[in-house]
């Protein structure tokens, strides 16, 4: 309907760099500097369906949530709360949107992360792994969302590159293979274990293990910049997140060997942190 044209968002998310996308990224970092922000975003606390509940209006279109925040700080939104938001969503005739450009594509040990609760979105947007490294995204829709963007509502100059697309094709056919993503969860059982053993050999360093499958973050105590830097002079690459956290986003067909060192590195940038 025309006049539903609200969204609710939720605190910490982060969303990409368009200028919708900024509006509804739920950080101070995240929008500043990139003023006037588009209207008609609302930010609220996942988990507090009340809240939730409330914010619906006859206005609302839309719930737009990551099951798994990366920038926001590994942050796994709980089963409960997708299936909370599918069941509000549903009563309402509200569409629920997944963003699944960091958490989706095997990342979780599952083809899409939102599968772990058993509800489906419908809109998702995905993006990063389903190119295996070549720059390739995509918004996936139920017939019915889809049904108002019919040809020549909306497109992009580079829009369903036949080069883009044959790589994403081939993408999806090796990591929805159940053997693949079988591999991506033992590999994130083995990446997990050493995580939490580094943060019981180090808890002046790192507080707790965040994350899901093969999206993995290190809750700090010391400054998350402060290790990365100290990583970095271990010849490990790493990124800060919100909240204090160490992300740790490996490639899908890691080596276990690569782990194990990766563990080793980390232990050591812990020593080095130590030491200042």
């Amino acid at each position: 309907m025309a006049d539903r044209v609200d969204i609710i968002a939720f605190e910490g998310a982060f969303h990409g760099r368009s200028t919708g996308a900024i509006a509804a990224s739920g950080a101070e970092k995240m929008v500043k500097g990139f003023g006037p922000l588009m209207p008609g975003f609302k930010h609220l606390k996942w988990g507090d369906h009340d809240a939730i509940r409330a914010a619906i209006t006859t206005r609302t279109c839309a719930v737009i949530i990551e099951p798994v925040q990366g920038e926001g700080g590994i942050r796994v939104v709980p089963d409960q709360c997708l299936k909370g938001l599918r069941d509000l969503c549903d009563e309402t005739g509200t569409l629920l949107i997944f963003d699944e450009v960091q958490c989706g594509v095997g990342r979780t040990g599952k083809l899409f992360a939102h599968e772990w609760a058993g509800v489906y979105p419908d809109i998702m947007m995905v993006a990063k792994g389903i190119g295996g490294g070549f720059p390739l995204g995509a918004v996936l829709a139920t017939e019915n969302a889809a049904s108002g963007m019919v040809a020549g509502t909306h497109g992009s100059t580079y829009g369903g590159n036949p080069l883009g697309c044959a790589v994403g094709m081939k993408v999806m056919e090796i990591v929805a293979q159940d053997a693949f993503l079988d591999a991506v969860s033992r590999k994130a059982a083995q990446f997990r274990q050493g995580l939490e053993g580094l943060v019981a050999s180090h808890p002046t360093v790192f507080e707790a293990v965040r994350g899901q499958g093969l999206i993995l973050g290190l809750k700090c105590k010391a400054l998350n910049s402060d290790i990365v830097k100290a990583a970095y002079a271990e010849h490990l690459l790493t990124v800060p997140a919100a909240d204090n956290v160490l992300r740790l986003l490996p490639a899908l067909n890691i080596p276990e060997a690569d782990i194990t060192e990766a563990l080793a590195r980390l232990d050591r940038t812990a020593l080095r942190i130590e030491a200042a």
